[in-house]
């Protein structure tokens, strides 16, 4: 990996504790930074504050206050280069289906392993690579 790829920031949303810090730890063994927001309200305040550009959101679908799509759009409106990946344990659910899957995202269901991760991060952060893989 070089240098280029460890300045990519991943900002990872999830209301569950556990979740993110697992997201964030294969993040780091990845090699790239991250931040971490337990609601979308709380992401969109971490993302006004930080410098610099915000490579891939992870983000679960389903949470209160604000959903995955709601807070991808909003900051996508902000930063339209943006790549978002959705996480969900209910991959099946109307709302998973009709924001997520039908307009064509990015769905990683949950459990997922690190390779998974990985390689859908791969697809969204390097798509020409990924092209030329297959």
């Amino acid at each position: 990996m070089s240098d280029e790829d460890t300045k990519k920031t991943i900002l990872i949303v999830d209301d569950e504790p556990e979740i993110r810090k697992l997201v964030s730890a294969m993040v780091t063994h990845f090699g790239y930074s991250f931040i971490t927001a337990d609601s979308g309200e709380h992401a969109m305040t971490l993302y006004k504050k930080h410098k610099g550009p915000i490579e891939l959101l992870i983000t679960d679908v389903v949470q209160p206050g604000m959903s995955g799509p709601m807070l991808a759009d909003k900051l996508s409106a902000l930063q339209p280069s943006l790549k978002v990946l959705y996480i969900s344990g209910y991959d099946a659910t109307h709302v998973v289906q009709k924001y997520v899957v039908e307009k064509g995202h990015t769905l990683l269901p949950k459990p997922f392993s690190t390779d998974q991760l990985k390689a859908k991060m791969h697809d969204l952060l390097y798509p020409a690579v990924a092209g030329q893989l297959q």
